[in-house]
């Protein structure tokens, strides 16, 4: 007996993007489908994304709270950007608040009661859905971190497969005891191609496989509309959605 699960994160506010995964995922008919995080801060349409995946949520999606939701729900930048210890740049603050302002009450609400990790077990393996690592929110798996705080990380929880993303740089790590799903960002992607990054995780018995799918959108007009807002930071945020490449 198999089993599919389709794995998306980081989003952030490209609802465009979005959409287009939810096309591609629909085509695969997976068992479940998570989604690890970072739903709206820096894109052009918060409202219309918390929309769609409040519809995911009703389907049955498995939703998890990112450090940049925090941010925005509740301004606690300290607890969403730990790394600066002299405060958040200004340019981050703006795009928080803006993306605060533009939600309602009840999106807001959604936003904050999400939950910091979800379980699952297919096919008697147990998942977990965390946006950065298990534990934490804002400690992820970076691709040059030290192998042993890597292995740190990993002894964290018992799940055999970690669904994250946090980095928004697409990879599968295969430990053998232990697998990292990676799925990139849906939206927001820093690898050089400007496409929106997700995951299928197929189940069969005890082989676990996972690949990394990329799916096209309109990028142009996403930066565009991103740049028609004009925060400080956007032009670099327009250009990393145009480029794929972190521009700051």
């Amino acid at each position: 007996m198999s089993a599919k699960i389709a794995v998306l994160s980081d989003v952030h506010g490209n609802v465009v993007a979005l959409e287009a995964v939810r096309k591609a995922i629909k085509k695969e008919k997976p068992d479940a489908i998570l989604v690890a995080g970072d739903h709206v801060l820096n894109g052009p349409e918060p409202g219309a994304t918390i929309d769609a995946l409040r519809a995911m949520e009703t389907d049955g999606a498995v939703i998890v709270q990112g450090n940049t939701d925090v941010a925005v729900a509740d301004f606690d930048y300290a607890a969403a950007f730990p790394w600066y210890a002299e405060g958040v740049p200004d340019a981050l603050r703006y795009a928080a608040e803006w993306a605060h302002d533009a939600l309602d009450d009840e999106r807001l609400d959604w936003l904050r009661r999400l939950p910091a990790e979800r379980r699952l077990r297919l096919e008697d393996t147990l998942i977990l859905a965390t946006h950065a690592s298990p534990g934490s929110q804002t400690a992820g798996f970076d691709q040059d971190l030290d192998a042993s705080v890597t292995l740190e990380r990993l002894s964290r929880t018992d799940a055999r497969i970690i669904c994250c993303g946090h980095t928004h740089l697409p990879e599968v790590r295969d430990f053998g005891w232990k697998q990292i799903v990676n799925d990139g960002s849906a939206g927001y992607v820093f690898d050089g191609d400007p496409t929106a990054s997700w995951a299928l995780v197929t189940l069969e018995g005890e082989t676990v496989t996972a690949e990394i799918r990329r799916t096209e959108f309109d990028a142009l007009a996403v930066a565009n509309a991103i740049s028609a807002r004009g925060l400080p930071g956007d032009v670099y945020r327009a250009a990393t959605v145009r480029t794929g490449k972190l521009v700051r």
